[in-house]
Parts: C-alpha cells; structure tokens; sequence
C-alpha cells in the first residue's frame, strides 16, 4: 500500500545529498521513497524556509527558528503545523515520523495530536540518558524529561535502535510500547576488503570529538598499548567539536606520534580507512546504537569497545558479534585489543558474525520494518 509519509527531523538533509548529512537518514529517505510519498520536513537548518528534492523525497525545510527553546519549540510546532496543511490539498498524510526527541518528537507529536495523524517517534540519541558531568542526555532536567514522557505518551509508537535503548525506555516508560528498530546502513558504501595482517596494527576510530566520546579514555588506552604494540597506530576520522583538545591531551601522553587526525570525512572516503583497519574501537560514555559499528562490520573489521549500544547488544549473545569492555576501563579496552590482536582466528570469526548481522539488517530492512510499523499505526 501507497502511504504519504511525512520524516520530522532537525537537519542532517543538505540540500547536496553530501555534506551536513545524517547518511542513515538519507538512506532511510531512499528506500521508502521508492514506494511511497515521502515528504521531509527540517526544522532547524536552513536561514530561510525552502522545498527541494533529495533522494526521491520532497524536504521542506521550515527555515531556521530564533528564541528561547520554550518558543522556539511554539514557533517551531507553528511552522510545521503550516507546512503540514498545506500538503493537504494533494492529499492527507498517513503517518508523521519523527526522529530524535528534540525538537522533532516534541513538534510532531503536537501537530500530529491537532491534526489527526498517527506519529511515530524514534530516539536514536541522548533521550533516555542523564550524563551530568559532561552536560548531556535530556533525563537531567526535569523539563525536558517531560519532554521526552509527552512523547512516548502521544505517539502512536515509540521505536529505539538497539536493546540497550529499550532497556532504558522500560525504566523511564514502563507501560509504553517500544520497539527496537535499527537503522541499518547501505552496504554498498562499505565493501568486505582484505586487508595485510598485522604487525604494524592499525586501529580505527570513527566518532566526532566531543565530551561523549571520551577521548581521553582512548587515548590512555593506547598509552597502555603503544609498549606491548610498538608498531600500534590509531587513525582518527570525525570533525573536531573541543577545539583542539584532544590533540593537546595526545601530546601530553605522549602517543601522537601513533596518530593520525584525519578531520570529518564523508561517506564515500571511509570505506578506504576501514579497508587498512585491524580493529575499529569506540570509547564512548554513550551510543543510542552506533552506526559506525555497522560500518565497520560490512567492511570485515571486528570492534571492540564500551558497552554501549550495538556492542552492549551483542556482547552478552551466544554468538560473539564485537567484545565489550566497562565505560570508561581503559585499561580493559587495552587488553582487549591485545587479547584480539593475539587472536586471529577470533577476531576474524567477530568480524564475520557481526558482517552476517549487518548485511541481515541494512537499510532496505530497516525501510521494511518502518512500512510494517506505518501501516499499523495508520489502520
């Protein structure tokens, strides 16, 4: 069946299809606009209001908002509300599909509620965590905790990207309907690569520098590497956010001379830094899922890393998909590059089952799971 889909998101839709993009967006956007009337609406990107096409989808782009967030949240809702009545004359929309709480969720499920139209909500982020010494996660106010209950209690269906965000819903939300829904990755970006055996061991990081991150977790770890691993080198790929930070704390450490710092890089130039990787890890305090994970695993690399999102799903597993240490154990994720690195018939075995899952979910699954969810919620 035919639906007229309305994705309510902050941005990440570029105009150009390349740069300032969520890539898992765009190939979401893809996918359903082969078989359905998909119209984005961003909310807070562009100076001025504009409509062009991407993907086979329609964005409008509401123009960007100013003011307090209590009325940038009004003028935000008032926009949208606008922009989704005069769609109307071409026809209803079936299904409003917010992704992230804010502002999206919180302006989609106002509108929607007015208006008559089922919304589903996806929180793929901060929403359901609380990280007060690093100022991040929407459960450290209570305002914006509100927030994120008003969600979950007007949409029609709430979904999350792993397990480990379920979990958290069914703490804050128990009686709520959540499922989990990864958003999974074109595979045609990232192709299966052989690549030489180590030594030299080349270890892979693909993350924006920011205080969620935890950087300097990564860095002690390698700090713990470089004796036993002399040859060890970590590359850097993600747009620096802490103004140089981490590349002051490297030399502090004394291990920037094992790395490189690459900057933002987009989609088309990663697959040739997971093609010479050994071992792609991830430090971070939080990950609603971990898109990089996938990406890593389509390319044949093995992650290791904190428990957080995809590897806090498939850690615990029968069936070893990445190796997950305790957040913030840098001491433990050395080891566990070491225990890995000393391992190759493990490490290939991670790196094949975790491929088998990421090929099994790729984005055209996860299009096909968002139709299902859609038709239901619009009956």
């Amino acid at each position: 069946m035919r639906m007229r889909i309305g994705l309510v998101v902050t941005g990440g839709v570029d105009r150009s299809g390349r740069e300032r993009v969520v890539p898992s967006l765009l190939w979401l956007v893809e996918r359903l606009a082969r078989r359905h009337d998909v119209h984005v609406f961003a909310l807070h990107y562009y100076p001025e209001a504009c409509v062009y096409p991407l993907r086979g989808a329609t964005v409008h782009d509401l123009g960007r908002v100013e003011g307090p967030p209590g009325l940038r949240l009004f003028r935000i809702q008032r926009r949208l509300a606008a922009a989704v009545e005069s769609l109307t004359t071409s026809g209803r929309i079936d299904v409003l599909h917010a992704y992230w709480a804010m502002p999206a969720g919180a302006a989609a499920a106002g509108v929607g509620r007015r208006a008559g139209i089922p919304v589903v909500a996806t929180f793929d982020s901060g929403e359901l965590v609380a990280l007060d010494d690093i100022g991040y996660g929407l459960q450290r106010r209570w305002i914006d905790r509100r927030t994120v209950a008003g969600i979950v209690q007007r949409a029609a269906r709430v979904t999350v990207t792993t397990g480990f965000m379920k979990q958290m819903a069914s703490a804050i939300a128990p009686a709520a309907r959540v499922d989990v829904v990864p958003i999974g990755i074109d595979l045609a970006e990232f192709p299966l690569r052989q690549r030489p055996e180590g030594p030299p061991w080349r270890l892979l990081r693909v993350a924006s520098l920011n205080r969620v991150k935890d950087y300097p977790m990564l860095l002690r770890a390698l700090a713990r590497l470089i004796p036993i691993l002399p040859g060890i080198h970590l590359d850097v790929v993600g747009e620096d956010t802490v103004d140089g930070s981490v590349q002051e704390l490297a030399r502090t450490l004394g291990v920037d001379a094992h790395m490189t710092f690459h900057g933002f890089q987009p989609t088309a130039a990663l697959a040739s830094f997971y093609a010479r990787a050994h071992l792609h890890v991830v430090s971070s305090r939080h990950e609603a899922a971990g898109i990089v994970v996938l990406e890593a695993a389509a390319s044949g690399v093995p992650t290791v890393g904190t428990r957080v999102g995809f590897l806090a799903d498939w850690a615990p597993e029968s069936v070893e998909r990445g190796v997950a240490v305790p957040v913030g154990d840098d001491a433990a994720l050395a080891q566990a590059v070491v225990d890995l690195v000393s391992d190759r018939p493990r490490r290939e075995q991670i790196a094949a089952n975790a491929r088998e899952w990421a090929v099994a979910h790729d984005a055209e699954w996860t299009a096909r799971q968002f139709e299902r969810i859609y038709a239901e919620v619009s009956c």
